[in-house]
């Protein structure tokens, strides 16, 4: 669960929004469009560190690449869409 609140709301009463973002996501809206999401340090920590473990293409050596397109998968652990 998450609350929506404008950023106007936030200015006003900022303690109350900073506390219930401990317990939940605060989702800020700006001229009507979603700009920020508060969460807690802990919450964040957690996405960070989750994040640590994967990367994109882009961050892939050439090698690390080729590595890629030559890996083969087992046949054991092969699956279809049909499956």
């Amino acid at each position: 669960m998450s609350s929506i609140v404008t950023a106007s709301e936030i200015r006003k009463d900022f303690d109350a929004w900073h506390d219930r973002a401990l317990t939940e996501p605060v989702r800020v809206t700006r001229q009507g469009r979603e700009t920020v999401v508060i969460i807690s340090a802990a919450t964040y920590h957690r996405l960070k560190q989750a994040m640590r473990g994967h990367v994109s293409a882009e961050e892939l050596t050439d090698e690390e690449f080729a590595a890629l397109e030559a890996a083969e998968i087992p046949e054991a652990l092969r699956y279809s869409l049909d499956d």
